[in-house]
C-alpha cells in the first residue's frame, strides 16, 4: 500500500507515467502460474485439432483436476489457466451453444464439466483460475461472418458468469485459416485488425469480471512476450505501444511481435510482459514426448529468465489421456520448486547496513535501508533532482553469493534504464553484474565472490529511482 505523508514529513515521489492499474499491480505478484491444454486434441494426438472430430472421443479415464491443482499448488505455482475451448471448438463445459462439447462425450455420461472442475479445485486449493477461449473455432459454420462473434460472446458469457472469479481471461491471436467450418472443409481468413471487434469483447469481461485481468498481444493488460520460449528481454519495459503489421492498427495476432519482446521507454501504456512456454515440446500431452520433459533446472533457467526479467512465466502442463499429470511433468515441477526454495533460503542482503549517496528530503521514510527490510511496500527513494545515485550494503559479516535480486516500488511507475552492482575486492570495487531495466523483480546470476560490501550504481533513470528490495544468494550446487 502506498505510504501517506504525516504533516512535515516530504511528499510522496510523483508517478513517473505510466502507472500500473491495482488488477496489474495484483497480477504481477502470480509470477508463476499453470497453464493447461486439455481437450479433443489429447486423444487425437494433435496440436491444433481440425473442427471435425467427434466429440465421443473425449473420454478422460481416471479426470483428477483436485490432484492437478493440488500439484500446481505444491509446485509453488499461484494460479491456472484453462484451455476451455481450442481451434478446434470443442468445448469442455456444458455450453447451450453448440453440440460440440463434452456434452456429446461419453465422459461423465455426457454430464461432465471440465471448467467447473477445475474453478471449484482452485477455489479448494487457494489458487486463481483463468480461462482461455480460442477467437478461431475450426469447427464453427459461421466462423468468418458477424454472427459467429455473437456466439463466441456467447460462450465468454457463460463462462464468465457461471464459475465465480475469473483472474485472468486469456485472448490469442488464431485468426482463421484452413479449417472443416461445419462441413465446407475450407481456408478462411478475416481482417485481423477488425473482424472480431475486441473493443467490445473486453468490455465484455470488463462489466462480467472487472478484477481479471486480460492477456492479449495488446493488452488491454497484459501482453505477449513475442515467442513461446519463455524468454523475456535482458531489457524488459513494463510499457509498450503495440504496432500493427504494415501500418494496420495492432490487435491480437496483428503486432511486431519482436518490439514486445523489450517493450519500450516510452511506451503510452502500462502493458507488462506475460511469458507462454510449455513443460514439453508442444502444448497438448504426446505419450512420444514422455522423455522430452524440461528438468527442474531448466524450468529453473526460464525462471531466471521471464520473472527474473520483470515477466511473469505462464508454465503449460498438458494432461494426459487419463486427465492427470504425467509422472515425468511431476517430478520435474517438484524439483523446479525445490531449486526454488533452495536457492532463496538464506538471503545474505537481510538486515545489513545500508549507505547512500542520496537520500529524498534526508527523511527516514525513504532511507536505504529499506532495501534489505523484507517489506514490498517500504523504499530508498532519492530526490526528485537525482536520476542517478549509489548504495552500499555493509554484510555483518562476509558471505560468498552468486545471485542478486533487485525491485522497484512499480506502483509509481517503472524508473530504471542502467545499472550495476560492485563487490569489494580487498580495497578495489569490481563491478560483478550490470543490467539495463528493474521492474518488478530482476533477478542476475554470476561468478561467486566473497565479501562483506556489495554497491549499487544506478547510471540513468526516468525520475528518482525507487528501490524496494536488494538480494544476496547462493545457488545451490547441482545435484547428481
Amino acid at each position: 500500500m502506498l505510504h501517506t505523508p504525516m504533516k512535515g514529513q516530504i511528499p510522496l515521489p510523483s508517478p513517473c507515467s505510466p502507472v500500473p492499474s491495482k488488477r496489474q499491480v495484483e497480477w504481477q505478484k502470480w509470477e508463476c502460474y499453470a497453464f493447461v491444454h486439455f481437450g479433443i486434441n489429447t486423444f487425437t494426438d494433435k496440436e491444433w485439432g481440425y473442427g471435425d472430430e467427434s466429440p465421443a472421443l473425449f473420454n478422460p479415464t481416471d479426470f483428477n483436476a483436485d490432484e492437478a491443482v493440488r500439484l500446481f499448488h505444491e509446485a509453488g505455482m499461484t494460479a491456472v489457466i484453462l484451455t476451455a475451448k481450442h481451434h478446434d471448438g470443442f468445448c469442455l463445459w456444458q455450453t447451450a451453444f453448440t453440440d460440440h462439447s463434452v456434452k456429446k462425450s461419453p465422459w461423465r455420461g455426457g454430464k461432465g464439466d471440465v471448467v467447473g472442475e477445475f474453478a471449484e479445485a482452485c477455489k479448494r486449493n487457494g489458487m486463481k483460475f483463468g480461462v482461455y477461449l480460442s477467437p478461431w473455432d475450426r469447427n464453427r459454420s459461421d466462423y468468418g461472418t458477424p454472427e459467429y462473434l455473437n456466439y463466441y460472446r456467447n460462450q465468454l458469457t457463460e463462462l464468465l458468469t457461471n464459475y465465480g472469479e475469473i483472474a485472468e481471461v486469456w485472448f490469442d491471436g488464431a485468426n482463421g485459416g484452413d479449417g472443416y467450418y461445419g462441413g465446407a472443409r475450407e481456408k478462411r481468413t478475416i481482417d485481423r485488425s477488425t473482424y472480431y471487434g475486441w473493443d467490445t469483447t473486453w468490455n465484455l469481461v470488463r462489466r462480467l469480471q472487472p478484477n481479471a485481468v486480460i492477456f492479449s498481444d495488446v493488452g488491454p493488460d497484459i501482453r505477449w512476450i513475442g515467442n513461446e520460449k519463455g524468454i523475456a528481454g535482458e531489457t524488459c519495459w513494463s510499457m509498450y505501444s503495440p504496432v500493427g503489421e504494415h501500418g494496420t492498427p495492432p490487435a491480437p495476432g496483428n503486432t511486431v511481435y519482436s518490439q514486445a519482446i523489450e517493450g519500450s521507454r516510452d511506451g503510452k501504456a502500462w502493458l507488462p510482459a506475460e511469458c507462454d512456454v510449455s513443460i514439453r515440446p508442444g502444448w497438448f500431452y504426446h505419450q512420444k514426448e514422455d522423455s522430452l520433459v524440461k528438468s527442474g533446472q531448466q524450468l529453473l533457467n526460464l525462471y531466471l529468465q521471464t520473472v527474473g526479467r520483470n515477466a511473469s512465466l505462464l508454465l503449460n502442463v498438458p494432461l494426459d489421456r487419463r486427465g492427470r499429470v504425467a509422472q515425468s511433468d511431476s517430478i520435474a515441477l517438484m524439483k523446479f520448486k525445490h531449486l526454488r526454495d533452495r536457492l532463496f533460503a538464506t538471503d545474505f542482503a537481510r538486515g545489513a547496513s545500508v549507505n547512500s549517496s542520496n537520500t529524498r528530503g534526508n527523511d527516514v521514510q525513504y532511507s536505504a535501508e529499506n532495501v534489505v527490510d523484507g517489506d514490498p511496500d517500504t523504499y530508498w527513494a532519492t530526490d526528485d533532482s537525482v536520476t542517478n545515485a549509489s548504495l552500499i550494503l555493509r554484510l555483518s559479516k562476509k558471505a560468498t553469493f552468486d545471485c542478486l535480486l533487485l525491485q522497484e516500488y512499480i506502483l509509481l511507475g517503472q524508473r530504471v534504464e542502467s545499472f550495476s552492482v560492485e563487490w569489494l575486492d580487498g580495497n578495489r570495487w569490481r563491478e560483478l553484474a550490470s543490467g539495463t531495466t528493474i521492474g518488478h523483480k530482476r533477478l542476475l546470476r554470476f561468478s561467486p565472490v566473497t565479501t562483506d560490501e556489495v554497491r549499487l550504481v544506478i547510471h540513468r533513470s526516468r525520475c528518482a529511482p525507487l528501490i524496494s528490495a536488494f538480494s544476496l544468494y547462493k545457488f545451490p550446487p547441482l545435484e547428481k
